[in-house]
């Protein structure tokens, strides 16, 4: 069993004059995110693929929180065109996307030799490309006002560099958008833009949990929040190209 899941009060940046995109904030863990920038004041564009109830909901609730426009955006992060319609959308409704949080990230929890070739490429395609593309689109407007807060969702088993067969295309795909988060951010740095990751292992609203946890529970949502929002503080500008690893201190005992 897990130990109940404390709730801890979140230290919040000023981001009233901004506009932020979080990818996959239809539901779990891309929801709470944009909820939270939502309370820090935000106008946020609610992404989803094929949700749209219950991404008009998010909106709804956003503006309840805080937010001084709420808008949605469909569209799939592995199709180019797709990505341009769904930044066009969040522009024309809410000016330059100033901050954007990658966090769509499918997975295939099963040996890599038992999965399709259709599985593992969807795996790779969303997280990668879908990373790749949405940073691609957003950095003219960023640079072009000289300011940008970019924050990719890795996963803490990718950065520590753990070998298992399975969910193998997951890992593999996570090192890659580490690997691309630090490569952004050194493309950025004169730009006024950072660009960095936060790393869960498990977190809340996960399906399973394994047997043991550091202290006891999964992360909750606002620990995972606590961490993207470090990023954006005003304080943070000179942090660029890193990764926080919300795992509560997690060590795989394969490395």
């Amino acid at each position: 069993m897990c130990a109940a899941l404390e709730t801890h009060s979140v230290i919040r940046p000023d981001l009233s004059e901004r506009t932020a995109l979080v990818t996959g904030s239809a539901k779990g863990v891309g929801r709470e995110l944009l909820l939270e920038l939502a309370e820090c004041g935000a106008s946020v564009a609610v992404h989803y693929r094929t949700s749209a109830d219950e991404a008009e909901a998010v909106a709804d609730e956003a503006r309840e929180r805080g937010a001084p426009e709420a808008t949605t955006v469909q569209g799939d992060v592995a199709d180019p065109d797709d990505v341009d319609a769904m930044f066009d959308a969040a522009e024309a409704d809410l000016g330059t996307v100033d901050v954007l949080v990658n966090n769509v990230g499918p997975f295939a929890p099963r040996h890599w030799a038992e999965i399709s070739f259709e599985e593992w490429n969807t795996v790779l395609q969303a997280n990668v490309n879908g990373t790749y593309l949405c940073c691609k689109r957003a950095l003219p407007g960023m640079r072009e006002q000289e300011w940008g807060r970019i924050v990719n969702v890795g996963y803490s088993s990718s950065e520590k560099g753990l070998v298992n067969p399975k969910n193998a295309p997951y890992f593999i795909a996570k090192q890659g958008v580490l690997m691309f988060t630090r490569t952004l951010a050194n493309d950025a740095q004169d730009d006024g833009i950072t660009v960095n990751a936060v790393s869960p292992y498990v977190v809340e609203n996960s399906d399973e949990f394994p047997d043991e946890l550091p202290r006891g529970r999964p992360a909750g949502f606002d620990d995972v929040a606590q961490a993207v929002l470090f990023f954006l503080e005003e304080g943070s500008d000179y942090i660029s190209g890193e990764n926080i690893e919300v795992d509560g201190g997690w060590l795989p005992e394969t490395i």
